[in-house]
């Protein structure tokens, strides 16, 4: 009689056992967060990235989609990118004593760092499970949390990660500044050599060639030349006039023609002046000094530009420099926020339930098609 029943307790022990071992599991793990785990204090703070560079506010659809969000989350990104990084991790190695505070804090197994000489990889890793630093898109906030197993050393991890956040981000901004404006200074001091060059260039040929002003002799003497041909022309009428009715000898009509020689070797000797093929004629020279000036203006007007860039540049520079503007200071912890001992215990066991049910149902199924 006894091997029967024996055999009906081990039947039905073997169709149980899933739900025995996921009600031991679910005591053990409820008794680990209600007995074992560590109190873990969590320090807050809310940051924003702003500068001084104003900006006139504008109503679009993106803005109202975004609910009036700053405009600089790329900066936010960058600047959670680096909270979270090893850089970081390294700071809080030196200044906070990271890794003897989460190593020898008294914490239990699962929760403090299980080697205090871990490698970075693994120590970096520790560091991201117990720093949480998220970008709330809508507010254009970043939200930092960090847990530490005393409230001290939780504050002071939030405080540094603000002081280095806002150290980074302004060097960021002032070497992009720096090499903006050196670059600059170097053009501006090759633009300046170069306008000097075409200056005295312009000069020497000035005083090469004895002229202030070339093109202003040019039409100078283009002047000349259009009142000696008007007068050439009147007196040829005069003569025409005089010899109607009086002799080629006539000494009215020699004193014209003396007139009219006068007129045309003047003008004759201004024309050579102005254009002759020897190659030294003031048409030449105009032209010359003409390419002279054009260069001379083009390389000054390239300077003031470089001059106004440069000032520019130095004054935006000083308005890229981001300061970290603290909404909430980080918190000083009066007491434990981690574990959610409750929370976390009742979340095990109706996953632990669910997926022993799912067990459960794959049994009956296979049995029914065996049977």
């Amino acid at each position: 009689m006894n091997k029967p029943s024996q055999a009906k307790r081990s039947s039905r022990f073997r169709k149980s056992f899933h739900w025995v071992v996921c009600l031991i599991a679910i005591i053990v793990v409820s008794l680990y967060w209600a007995l074992w785990a560590s109190d873990r204090y969590v320090s807050h703070a809310n940051v924003v990235l702003e500068s001084p560079q104003l900006a006139s506010p504008t109503l679009s659809v993106s803005s109202l989609l975004s609910g009036g969000a700053t405009s600089n989350l790329a900066d936010m990104l960058l600047l959670r990118d680096y909270m979270r990084s090893v850089d970081m991790l390294k700071l809080l190695i030196d200044e906070a004593d990271f890794r003897n505070h989460y190593a020898n804090s008294g914490a239990d197994f699962f929760s403090a760092l299980s080697d205090e000489n871990a490698p970075l990889e693994e120590l970096h890793d520790y560091f991201l499970s117990r720093v949480s630093i998220e970008l709330d898109d809508y507010a254009g906030v970043l939200r930092v949390d960090v847990e530490a197993f005393d409230p001290e050393e939780a504050n002071k991890i939030a405080q540094l990660l603000l002081d280095e956040g806002e150290r980074h981000m302004n060097l960021m901004g002032q070497r992009l500044a720096e090499e903006q404006v050196r670059f600059l200074e170097q053009q501006v001091s090759l633009l300046e050599d170069k306008f000097q060059q075409t200056r005295d260039a312009l000069l020497d040929y000035q005083n090469a060639n004895g002229l202030v002003s070339p093109t202003g002799t040019v039409e100078s003497l283009s002047s000349v030349v259009s009142s000696l041909e008007g007068q050439l022309a009147i007196a040829k009428a005069r003569k025409s006039a005089l010899a109607s009715y009086q002799s080629v000898r006539s000494p009215e009509i020699v004193r014209v023609n003396s007139e009219i020689k006068a007129l045309s070797d003047q003008i004759t000797q201004e024309q050579g002046r102005l254009a002759r093929q020897s190659g030294d004629a003031l048409n030449s020279i105009s032209s010359e000094y003409q390419t002279l000036m054009l260069r001379a203006q083009f390389a000054q007007e390239s300077y003031s530009g470089a001059l106004g860039a440069l000032e520019t540049t130095r004054i935006e520079a000083a308005r890229k420099l981001k300061q970290v503007s603290v909404l909430q200071t980080p918190t000083m912890p009066e007491y434990p926020e981690q574990p959610e001992r409750l929370y976390n215990s009742v979340v095990f066991a109706v996953i632990a339930l669910f997926i022993t049910l799912i067990i459960n149902m794959l049994i009956l199924i296979v049995k029914d098609h065996r049977d």
